[in-house]
């Protein structure tokens, strides 16, 4: 039978599903208000019906309290918003339940960019060897990071999992009592989760998805491409930044970040312990049983924190020879799971993920500032007394030489004192969980060889003075930092301390690039394009000196922070661009949507290998041609231009501080981090985090950075007649093409009736205007430049999804807009009543938290 087209799929397998169980939900009573179900699809069709007639949102409020609830007291109308807020967050997870039960149904786990459809390929083309090849040294490291875009407790999770499940069983009893758990289970936090919570809500992944779907890939690899044979490469391996991730963070200390590792060493093992457990029971043989049955009790002293002699080295080894005894004397009956669980201790050791610590290189440069003071003080003779009056060459070339170890107690400043000790953890890390368990440093906002070398010599004098066993990795962000760091890294080539560094570590450099705060600084076009041609010029100076450079991408969930469908975009880089791995990071709602099921992580990882593989092995050139280059130029600094006017905009700062939800990101207490880096009263621009400044505009339904400049830059080469360069470079470039789609599904996501009323604003008018005038520029010309009808016309299921989920969220958006405008209002008012003021406040931060996880699918 012909397999239906994915939105027919997507209408079957989710819209008419959800359609049916939104209708029970409704009628479920979870509260003193047993009126809420009935009233919310009235509400929801007055803000529809509000929107079309452009009416604003405090209008549609007060239409329906005035048609529909007129007898109630001011106290009773607010109290029933909270209650629609109540319903309206546990219609977005019945959503994502739905979605997540379908997603086998609605995506061909078989089709293009699976292994499956890879192995054909290569088959068919003779190439089934150069497949092997390179995946004998090929990896793709997905890295989870405790940015907060999602909020979801652990016990809502879990009853999304368990909701899954019975949606996928049709088991309608179940749906019904857990629908009704949901209403009744709280969905907010009263306190700030420490970085630690966040650690173990992540590693919840890591247990019940990841061991799995990564177990099975490799498997699948193993057995279908090479045929049994052990691979000596991972493949594919878990970067972790939760307790390591200290940009920022004030909270993450030393002692936490011991605590995580030993949390996934603990996790990983009592997986094993479990796997181990299931395999006795099928494993009751001679010479076999016994064995296992002593794997099992040394792994539960672990886990119990008994004293155990065994080792991840012996642990493999005694289960090869357990594999070999199967083989040689029982017919090789359950060979297979003892491999399944050889192929997990190889992927996953006694580490389960690689656990990154990252910092700001202004941090460092403070901690290390610090720390050689102190040494001079004390009559140290590790740097010279006039080690700060001497020229920044000079500086470099003494800190790659230096020797020595640094006494702690000399260390008087408690923030230094921690980021040495931390140091010092890394050390500690690698010897209980192994030397890959904790082996890379990240310097964000890194601007110089300097930065590199102040990590490199602290590390040293900290805790490695045999031999540094951590990768060094330079983080650059803004437009500058990007150009500059062709430069930084040929500086680090040719230092002959640095260069012997690299080659004990095998001749490889990480290097990571940051979407979204290159977004928040350039825009949209030129952020992708000045990292795009800076992976080329470091891809270009690495090769030169015989180093494997390795991207490392910093990107969220939204295309404005480099996310969108993160697997094309790998799959449009030419051979100018080294892609021997393929590293980014994972966030906030994209961990559930693209990896919070076994399904979905199984399909998502499959399509990001083959993304990286389909380079290599693909005879398609996917090389920029000359004068594409410089369409691509001239649009991206074009684009910069108006982008950069726009933020220089009187207005810009404080539209966002007043009309915005920016102030109330850090009241969600969905992150552990605080919601700007500096400590300056007023806003200022340079401390936004990338997180809150994208939502906001996310919020506001304007979605500015995904697209603001685009319109402008186009509209360049409508008006000089030239928009077949623009057209031809659509065509031909897998990149842009690329760019311009996730651009697209920004402006799908748009909905300026929301905010019209603004338009009218004595103080921001204009300023909204401006947006609203470059969003129609953008939209009209994006499908004049793909000859699309309508936005995301390529892809109709993920358009249906978004509307689907734009739709639920439409009575919370309006919610939030009342809410704000009638701060506003308060503010401005000769008396302030501080206590309505705090009601509507709330109103606003409850509403933020449905609108955040609704937008999984930007992913």
């Amino acid at each position: 039978m012909a397999t239906q087209p994915k939105l027919i799929r997507f209408n079957q397998n989710v819209l008419s599903k959800y359609q049916i169980y939104n209708s029970i939900f409704m009628t479920l009573p979870f509260d003193t208000i047993t009126k809420t179900g009935a009233l919310l699809p009235l509400f929801h069709e007055t803000c529809q019906k509000g929107f079309s007639q452009k009416d604003n949102p405090t209008t549609i409020v007060e239409t329906f309290f005035k048609k529909y609830q007129s007898s109630r007291s001011k106290e009773s109308q607010t109290n029933l918003l909270f209650r629609f807020i109540q319903y309206i967050e546990r219609q977005v997870v019945l959503f994502d339940a739905i979605e997540d039960a379908a997603f086998p149904f609605v995506n061909n786990m078989d089709g293009i960019g699976t292994l499956r459809s890879l192995k054909e390929n290569a088959t068919a083309e003779n190439k089934l060897e150069a497949l092997k090849a390179y995946l004998e040294e090929f990896k793709v490291r997905i890295v989870l990071t405790a940015h907060p875009t999602q909020f979801y407790p652990g016990s809502v999770l879990g009853i999304i999992t368990d909701l899954t499940e019975a949606i996928r069983e049709n088991d309608l009893l179940k749906i019904n009592d857990l629908l009704a758990q949901l209403g009744k289970t709280p969905f907010f936090k009263h306190e700030k989760p420490t970085p630690y919570d966040e650690a173990v809500s992540l590693i919840w992944y890591l247990e019940n998805v990841f061991y799995k779907s990564f177990g099975s890939i490799y498997d699948y690899i193993q057995q279908n491409i090479f045929d049994g044979e052990h691979i000596n490469n991972d493949i594919i391996n878990i970067g972790f930044w939760p307790g390591g991730d200290r940009d920022g963070n004030p909270f993450v200390t030393p002692e936490i970040t011991l605590k995580v590792a030993n949390r996934l060493r603990e996790t990983v093992i009592k997986n094993y312990y479990r796997d181990i457990r299931r395999l006795r029971r099928k494993l009751t043989f001679e010479d076999v049983e016994n064995r296992i049955t002593i794997l099992e009790r040394e792994l539960y002293k672990m886990i119990t924190n008994q004293e155990s002699d065994l080792t991840l080295t012996s642990f493999n080894s005694e289960l090869k020879e357990i594999k070999q005894v199967i083989i040689d004397k029982h017919q090789s009956l359950y060979v297979t799971e003892v491999n399944s669980l050889l192929n997990k201790i190889h992927l996953f050791g006694f580490h389960f993920a690689n656990l990154d610590i990252r910092q700001d290189s202004r941090k460092h440069e403070q901690f290390f500032n610090d720390m050689v003071n102190a040494l001079i003080e004390s009559g140290s003779a590790i740097f010279p007394k006039n080690y700060h009056d001497l020229p920044e060459s000079e500086q470099v070339k003494l800190l790659s030489k230096v020797e020595g170890a640094v006494d702690l107690s000399l260390i008087k400043d408690e923030e230094t004192l921690k980021a040495l000790n931390t140091m010092k953890a890394i050390k500690t890390i690698q010897t209980t969980n192994g030397e890959v368990a904790a082996n890379r440093y990240i310097i964000s906002n890194n601007q110089t060889t300097l930065h590199v070398m102040q990590l490199f010599a602290m590390l040293k004098l900290v805790a490695f003075q045999d031999k540094l066993t951590v990768d060094v990795g330079p983080l650059f962000e803004t437009i500058t930092d990007l150009e500059n760091a062709p430069q930084v890294m040929e500086d680090l080539y040719t230092n002959p301390e640095y260069a012997a560094h690299l080659k004990s570590r095998g001749n490889k450099q990480t290097i990571m690039l940051g979407f979204s705060d290159g977004t928040k600084d350039g825009g949209y076009l030129m952020a992708n394009w000045a990292i795009y041609k800076a992976k080329e010029n470091l891809t270009t100076i690495s090769r030169k000196y015989g180093v494997t450079v390795i991207f490392f991408d910093g990107r969220g969930g939204p295309p404005a922070r480099g996310g969108g469908k993160t697997h094309n975009f790998y799959a449009s880089l030419g051979p100018t661009i080294e892609d021997k791995e393929v590293q980014l990071t994972i966030q906030g709602q994209t961990i559930s949507s693209n990896f919070g099921t076994l399904d979905s992580s199984q399909y998502n990882l499959e399509q990001l290998i083959s993304s990286g593989i389909y380079n290599s092995l693909s005879d398609k050139d996917l090389s920029m041609l000359p004068e594409n280059r410089e369409v691509m130029t001239d649009l991206s600094e074009r684009s910069y231009k108006a982008y950069s006017d726009f933020k220089a905009h009187p207005k810009f700062i404080s539209y966002l501080e007043y009309m915005s939800t920016l102030k109330y990101y850090a009241k969600t207490n969905i992150g552990s981090r605080p919601s700007k880096r500096g400590k300056a009263e007023g806003l200022v621009f340079e401390d936004l985090r990338a997180i809150p400044f994208v939502g906001s505009w996310s919020q506001l339904k304007q979605n500015v950075p995904g697209f603001f400049g685009v319109g402008t830059a186009l509209k360049h080469y409508e008006d000089t007649n030239t928009f077949e360069k623009v057209q031809t470079l659509f065509k031909t470039s897998d990149f842009f093409k690329t760019l311009i789609e996730n651009s697209m599904m920004s402006l799908s996501k748009s909905f300026f009736d929301l905010t019209k009323y603004m338009s009218e604003d004595e103080e921001y008018g204009g300023f909204w205007n401006v947006i609203y005038e470059e969003y129609k520029t953008s939209k009209r010309l994006l499908l004049k430049l793909t000859g699309y009808t309508e936005l995301m016309q390529e892809e109709p299921a993920g358009s249906a999804s978004i509307a689907v989920r734009e739709s639920i969220v439409l009575p919370l958006l309006t919610i939030q807009q009342y809410a704000l405008k009638k701060i506003q209002e308060l503010e401005k008012a000769e008396t302030k009543d501080e206590e309505q003021i705090k009601v509507y406040e709330k109103l606003v931060t409850r509403s933020l938290f449905g609108n955040i996880n609704a937008s999984r699918n930007s992913a």
